[in-house]
């Protein structure tokens, strides 16, 4: 029973992280961390070899190596890096291709969504509301959060571990 409680861990650390950001602008390192672990404990608990488990935390290390840089360059987040990481952990080297692709595609359409949104005045109401106001605003950032954490919903029943665990 305990895995399949982790197994719907991931679907609800996904939605949870595309919603902070949507509101905050942030996501939580617990998130990332949360993820990592409920792997580990999903991995182990699925029977899965240690060689496998290894190479899906290869994954995340590379992702992690590739989304520092782009952090170090100020093109995403903190929170978007880390999250991405994780989320490779998840994908392995099976689907982490597809996940780089589905993101990038949902990112990008958001991101053109956005600042075409911004290019209008906004609602009055939206001035109550602080969280909508800053998504108006030209001097902020895309909350990728969203993409990412879409793409990894859309991706999950494919990976290895969720084929793992049905089986």
């Amino acid at each position: 029973m305990l895995q399949y409680g982790i197994l719907f861990l991931f679907p609800a650390l996904m939605a949870f992280s595309a919603a902070s950001d949507l509101v905050t602008m942030t996501i939580s390192n617990k998130v990332s961390l949360l993820l990592i672990a409920a792997f580990i404990v999903l991995a182990v608990v699925s029977g899965m070899p240690l060689q496998e488990i290894g190479w899906h935390l290869l994954a995340g290390i590379a992702v992690l190596a590739v989304t520092f840089s782009l952090f170090a360059l100020g093109w995403i987040g903190g929170g978007d890096a880390k999250l991405a990481a994780a989320t490779a952990i998840w994908m392995g080297f099976g689907h982490l291709l597809e996940y780089v692709l589905v993101s990038t595609l949902l990112g990008g359409l958001l991101t053109v969504a956005m600042l075409s949104m911004r290019q209008y005045p906004w609602p009055a109401v939206v001035d109550s509301v602080p969280w909508i106001a800053r998504l108006y605003r030209l001097d902020k950032g895309i909350p990728y959060g969203i993409a990412l954490g879409l793409a990894g919903l859309i991706l999950y029943p494919s990976t290895t571990i969720w084929q793992r665990m049905i089986a």
